[in-house]
């Protein structure tokens, strides 16, 4: 499973990164119905950080923000399930498809952790050189073209006919 297609499916809700029951029932290729029935049988290995069912604000937000249709409609409110939430999945779903996707899976929540601390390290330096340039930068553009105007003055000084005593 390619990583790009399941990070799309990966929200952000409750400061917590989940993905939808139907999103994962469709990867699964199971109905949304049997993904719900099989998690309802065990609840008891789904807590609150685990899996969580969306209040009707949080899915409209989401809904306008995935650009899913209104029209038909869902019944019922989805199921978001955290990256423990879908582990776990793993010991109630027992076909290949669902383990291998769940591989997939864990793969780009991790990809994801990763790029988030790469992020994170970016604004570390960032921040380091704003205090060496004293400057306050808006966007990592800004910093490009102050970098490119730095050099191209040190070249352009370098280039200069130089002045004085010649040896």
């Amino acid at each position: 499973m390619e990583l790009a297609h399941i990070k799309n499916r990966i929200h952000e809700v409750r400061g917590m990164r989940i993905m939808l029951d139907f999103d994962l029932a469709q990867l699964y290729t199971i109905e949304t119905k049997r993904l719900k029935e099989s998690v309802r049988r065990n609840i008891k290995r789904f807590p609150e950080d685990f899996m969580f069912e969306l209040t009707s604000t949080e899915w409209e937000n989401l809904r306008t923000q995935i650009a899913s249709s209104s029209w038909g409609g869902k019944r019922y409110l989805p199921f978001a399930f955290t990256e423990q939430g879908i582990a776990m999945l793993s010991s109630v779903l027992h076909s290949d498809v669902a383990i291998e996707i769940n591989i997939s899976i864990m793969r780009a929540f991790v990809h994801m952790r990763q790029w988030a601390l790469s992020h994170e390290e970016l604004a570390k330096h960032l921040r380091e050189m704003e205090k060496q340039f004293n400057q306050k930068f808006v966007d990592i553009e800004q910093v490009l073209t102050y970098l490119m105007q730095k050099d191209q003055k040190k070249v352009s000084q370098s280039n200069r006919q130089k002045i004085g005593f010649k040896n």
